[in-house]
């Protein structure tokens, strides 16, 4: 489970990652990452605020158990993967079909992936 702090509620803030922010994808996901400098025109700086984490998952991927037990394996997946996002970054994870039938050190790595390719692009042009 999340901490509070740290699940993303506000769909202004889904949209802006799943707009502009960062994206990597493969068969089971799709992660956006929408780093605290790019958050300035939402109207919240992310100074001292922790990630943000939000899942999407939608009816494509299966019936109700079928979609939380992907976001619940999305969401044990991505707890250790928090410590290395920047503070006051907004993730949005989003499930392809294919995550319903994926195990979960399918999603995991699939997650591991992700992230590094979102955390690495546009390091290498500054």
């Amino acid at each position: 489970m999340l901490a509070a702090d740290q699940r993303l509620t506000e769909p202004d803030l889904f949209r802006a990652a799943s707009r502009r922010g960062r994206r990597a994808g493969s068969r089971t996901l799709v992660a956006h990452l929408l780093l605290p400098e790019e958050r300035q025109v939402v109207g919240m700086s992310g100074a001292a605020a922790p990630v943000r984490v939000g899942f999407v998952v939608s009816k494509a991927v299966g019936k109700a158990v079928v979609r939380n037990r992907v976001k619940r394996r999305l969401r044990h997946a991505v707890r250790p993967a928090l410590a290395g996002l920047p503070a006051g970054s907004v993730l949005v994870v989003r499930a392809q079909t294919a995550a319903a039938a994926a195990s979960y050190p399918e999603l995991q790595a699939d997650l591991a992936r992700c992230l590094d390719r979102v955390g690495t692009q546009g390091q290498e042009a500054r």
